[in-house]
């Protein structure tokens, strides 16, 4: 007789077994239509699962965050069977849902076309229409190893031989006539898919992602709860697309990166100055925040990575050399230098807490596939710092960064953070103790300021707890930029200690903090969140002035001279062209403002002020602009 306990407390009562779907039922038939699956005990299961025993038990609806994995999953086996009735004799490997979506990879002799994935989507929307009853069977090992070898699926044959140990039977769910290999759990029939997926496109992919496996055929698409989910999806897609940072990047003259140094960024001047412009804003908010800059070097002897724990867990992917018989890596992250610069004189508790800051240069042999432009390459600048402190000031220092990185992304114009507590792992190092401390440290720290924080239970490092900083774009991606820390292990490992107020040894807390992350990635993040129109402060060429004919152009190099020893990173645009081509492409360049220079403006001693989006702010002297900007830069805007 097991007793259900529902998520608003109540329970209920049953004389016998009884299914997710029969509960459902039992609560009102409205509910039993919108079921798609359950959670029993936290474990997600079909619709149909039996619950024998007293449990935990939620119903899962289209409403629940876990209904989108499951409508990608269901999604995926729908596609796989549309293709094998469109194309007899191809086979179907692994299809999972993934962010975003699904694939499935086909092993199949014929490449597929774009007309293929109109024909493929179409199939699908039809056998959704089927509404076909999704159910779970399980069968011997080797009689689902002999009804796949039946199918010509060798690779089926070789995944339940290779995944599945002797004696143990396999998941098999089953639509209709096709069915395939899985653990599920899925929703009830293909009817509840409903209309919001779309196939994207086709690309290769090594079985079992080994380059010396064949290749198959990979075929991507997109779910959603509904089609208006679906196509706001697709908007974004249109929208990232247009905001690409490497076609922008070009487009401004802004960077390039080359075969010569791959996930290397050769940066123009333009770049250079956003660049720039960035780092002398974090100095100095820096300084005003009470960091040392200092800077390392950038080969190290690698005993010290050895020492530290990176070469363990991280020698793959570090650069390393050899010199007069020593061995060197070229440095992936700065936390062990640190440690290097605080051990250098002994120090007292009154020193502490210490922050050390640098703009440090890091390099990572990063797989050549997963390069990405500015967002994931090989050689990096972060703004990377350590906090030297105690456990007691553990709290105030990450509240103080709070602070810090507020500021910072509300400069850059990012308000919409997200905030993510990862707690310990099951597998780490210090006592349960200072574990508890630091973990309240972290969560008190964000509480009294009021955020809204999700945990993440066993997701910390093996040295401590951390908080990670997300940005949503104007287009609603997420990029997680900034981070906090708690190390227990490093400094102890590399020798730190400072004097305690009782006169003992003892070894420093290590705060790593980033806000940034690395400036290449946060540059791209900014390309693409303003489309590359970077406010004013950033903009590496900040006006432009024009002439209309050469009678102005002394003027014109007059009140450039006079902006730029105000400051202002302006540019003449003297060349013998029309106002309306020249308007147009500096416009197109993403500058801020056109100074426009005509006779009436010379004999005035004024400039016709235009802004990149074509606003006219009329006539106004050099002295006014200048006051204007200024003003402008000093808000941020």
């Amino acid at each position: 007789m097991p007793q259900i306990t529902l998520p608003d407390g109540s329970v209920r009562s049953f004389d016998q077994s009884v299914s997710v779907m029969d509960i459902a039922a039992d609560i009102g038939p409205g509910l039993a239509k919108a079921t798609l699956a359950g959670k029993v005990n936290g474990e997600l299961v079909d619709a149909s699962y039996v619950i024998d025993n007293d449990a935990d038990l939620a119903i899962i609806t289209a409403r629940d965050e876990e209904a989108l994995e499951l409508m990608r999953h269901d999604a995926a086996h729908v596609m796989a069977q549309a293709v094998q009735e469109l194309y007899p004799g191809t086979q179907v490997t692994i299809g999972p849902a993934i962010e975003d979506g699904f694939y499935y990879d086909f092993a199949r002799a014929e490449p597929f076309t774009p007309d293929d994935l109109v024909k493929i989507e179409q199939r699908m929307h039809e056998i959704v229409k089927r509404d076909i009853p999704i159910k779970r069977e399980v069968m011997e090992r080797d009689d689902a190893k002999q009804a796949f070898a039946s199918l010509g699926e060798a690779y089926k044959v070789e995944i339940i031989e290779d995944i599945i140990p002797e004696g143990e039977e396999v998941s098999i769910y089953r639509q209709g006539d096709w069915f395939d290999v899985c653990r599920g759990p899925h929703m009830p029939s293909t009817g509840k898919l409903g209309k919001g997926f779309k196939l994207m496109k086709v690309a290769g992919a090594y079985w079992r992602g080994d380059s010396n496996n064949e290749m198959l055929q990979r075929i991507y698409g997109t779910a959603w709860p509904d089609k208006k989910q679906l196509n706001a999806y697709l908007h974004r897609l249109e929208e990232a697309e247009k905001r690409d940072h490497r076609r922008i990047g070009k487009k401004l003259d802004l960077f390039h990166i080359q075969e010569e140094a791959p996930g290397e960024i050769f940066w123009h001047d333009k770049g250079w100055t956003i660049y720039q412009q960035i780092q002398q804003y974090m100095r100095a908010k820096q300084r005003d925040y009470g960091y040392q800059e200092i800077n390392t070097p950038q080969v190290v002897d690698f005993s010290l990575w050895e020492k530290s724990g990176h070469a363990a867990k991280f020698s793959d992917d570090m650069f390393t050399l050899e010199a007069e018989g020593h061995q060197f890596a070229i440095k992936p992250m700065n936390c062990p230098c640190h440690v290097q610069v605080f051990n250098q004189g002994l120090k007292s508790y009154r020193d502490l807490p210490l922050r050390l800051a640098e703009f440090g240069s890091c390099h990572r042999n990063e797989m050549s596939g997963a390069l990405h432009g500015l967002m994931r390459v090989r050689a990096f600048v972060q703004d990377d710092a350590h906090i030297f402190c105690t456990e007691e000031q553990i709290q105030t220092e990450v509240s103080d960064f709070i602070d810090f990185l507020h500021e910072v992304y509300q400069d850059f114009g990012f308000t919409d953070i997200i905030y993510r507590l990862s707690t310990r792992p099951e597998n780490r190092v210090g006592s349960d103790e200072v574990w508890d401390k630091a973990e309240k440290a972290l969560s008190d720290a964000m509480d009294a300021k009021n955020l809204d924080w999700k945990l993440f239970p066993g997701e910390g490092a093996f040295y401590g707890p951390k908080i990670e900083f997300s940005l949503k774009d104007c287009i609603g991606r997420e990029w997680q930029c900034g981070t906090i820390q708690v190390d227990f292990s490093m400094p102890g490992r590399l020798d730190a200690q400072y004097v305690a107020e009782d006169g003992s040894r003892q070894v420093p807390v290590m705060l790593h903090r980033a806000i940034l992350g690395s400036f290449e990635r946060f540059i791209g993040i900014l390309i693409e969140q303003h489309e590359g129109k970077m406010p004013l402060w950033l903009a590496p060429v900040q006006a432009v002035l024009i002439n209309i004919t050469d009678k102005q152009a002394p003027f014109v190099q007059e009140v450039e001279k006079t902006l730029k020893n105000q400051g202002l990173r302006v540019i003449s645009d003297l060349r013998n062209e029309k106002i309306g081509f020249k308007i147009r492409e500096h416009t197109i360049q993403r500058i801020p403002y056109l100074l426009v220079i005509g006779d009436r403006e010379m004999e005035k001693g004024e400039v016709a002020v235009r802004t990149q989006g074509g606003e006219d702010l009329g006539s106004m002297t050099a002295d006014d602009f200048i006051a204007r900007v200024k003003e402008q830069i000093s808000s941020y805007s």
